[in-house]
């Protein structure tokens, strides 16, 4: 199925307000042609308002709103040509899987054998042909989600909107259709999707970059690698994946910080020497033992999580985690561990950066390889 040669979307400067109440400030960010842009964030960030100034459901109190190189602000959402998916799947009960599909090319009068060819085309695409004649009812929730996409793509749209379009399903079908969107993705390259989740691991695993929201703020803007690597803020480190995020004292020297009366050595940061800073550790890049940056301290809490054991140690005050490859033998809670990590796995952020808005990113780097809120 081959899509239109222009897409993308553009926000500059996009609020929306209810009753007063800023719900998106001041939004600025550019979904690339073919990109796959994810909106992440906790409940009430603002992601879902985002999605539905684009499908053109809310009016925003200023800014613009662009698809391609056409402004959309003030355009209904019919007017639009977009696809969108929602997590209820939306499918209409009395209708057999092919009519619901036809269902917006035949709001837009397109011809009987245009109608016939498109649908029998996008449930191919979402591997539903054999259904076609089958109603929601008699369908999975997996199943049901296929129809609602190959309803979106039949009208062959420039920019998919998704929004939680996983979220109703159990773990396995959400593990099936990450593989189906990201195989989608591959054969619609022309297609901008814009997907909004409070799910790492669907960010993680489907966008080119992702869009980290709270409190109605763009907070940071990135490659999935990036974010994970090297977040920008202590907020971004700890919504994107797991972290350590401990209080230290920048040293003299670039890459020192003093935590808990302990030297450390770290790959880099932007902390001022002397200055209050945040050292960020991922628990899988923390072990168990002797090492370089060891930190003595008492095990209080062990979880077993099959290929690994996560271990919770009270040091100087500070809750420190480490995952470690499953052990024979777990130490006892109120032993004394000690647990390493290597320079070049933790870096310094800036601290009080749990809640301050970042500088809004707008176009960013190139495409990489590799329940709604208000």
């Amino acid at each position: 199925m081959s899509g239109p040669k222009t897409s993308g979307i553009r926000f500059d400067g996009v609020t929306v307000a209810y009753d007063g109440n800023v719900v998106l400030d001041r939004l600025d960010l550019t979904v690339e042609p073919g990109e796959v842009m994810a909106l992440l964030g906790p409940s009430g960030s603002g992601k879902t308002t985002a999605l539905r100034a684009v499908a053109g459901f809310v009016r925003p109190a200023a800014g613009r709103v662009f698809l391609g190189d056409r402004e959309v602000t003030a355009l209904p959402p019919h007017r639009r040509g977009i696809g969108m998916v929602v997590q209820q799947y939306a499918l209409f009960p009395h209708m057999r899987v092919r009519e619901n599909v036809a269902f917006g090319l035949r709001a837009r009068k397109a011809a009987r054998a245009e109608i016939a060819d498109r649908v029998a085309e996008a449930l191919e695409l979402v591997g539903m042909a054999a259904y076609a004649d089958r109603h929601p009812r008699e369908l999975s929730g997996g199943q049901q989600q296929r129809v609602a996409i190959a309803r979106a793509l039949a009208i062959r749209p420039s920019v998919l909107l998704l929004d939680e379009p996983l979220s109703a399903l159990d773990a396995r079908l959400r593990s099936g259709m990450l593989a189906e969107l990201a195989r989608l993705h591959r054969e619609l390259p022309d297609v901008s999707i814009l997907y909004v989740t409070h799910d790492q691991v669907e960010a993680l695993t489907l966008a080119d970059r992702i869009a980290v929201m709270d409190r109605a703020r763009l907070r940071d803007c990135g490659t999935p690698q990036e974010l994970y690597r090297r977040p920008r803020t202590e907020f971004t480190a700890s919504f994107v994946g797991n972290a350590n995020l401990l209080p230290v004292t920048a040293g003299p020297l670039p890459g020192s910080a003093d935590f808990a009366g302990r030297p450390l050595t770290v790959a880099a940061g932007d902390a001022v020497a002397g200055a209050a800073a945040t050292l960020c550790v991922r628990p899988h890049l923390v072990g168990l033992g002797s090492g370089p940056n060891a930190l003595t301290g008492t095990l209080t809490e062990v979880q077993w999580r099959g290929s690994t054991h996560r271990l919770y140690v009270d040091i100087g005050g500070h809750r420190v985690k480490a995952d470690v490859r499953e052990l024979r033998e777990a130490p006892a809670i109120g032993d004394e561990v000690t647990l390493h990590f290597a320079a070049e796995d933790a870096f310094l952020l800036p601290a009080g950066t749990g809640g301050a808005p970042a500088v809004p990113a707008a176009a960013g780097p190139a495409r990489a390889s590799g329940g709604s809120d208000a």
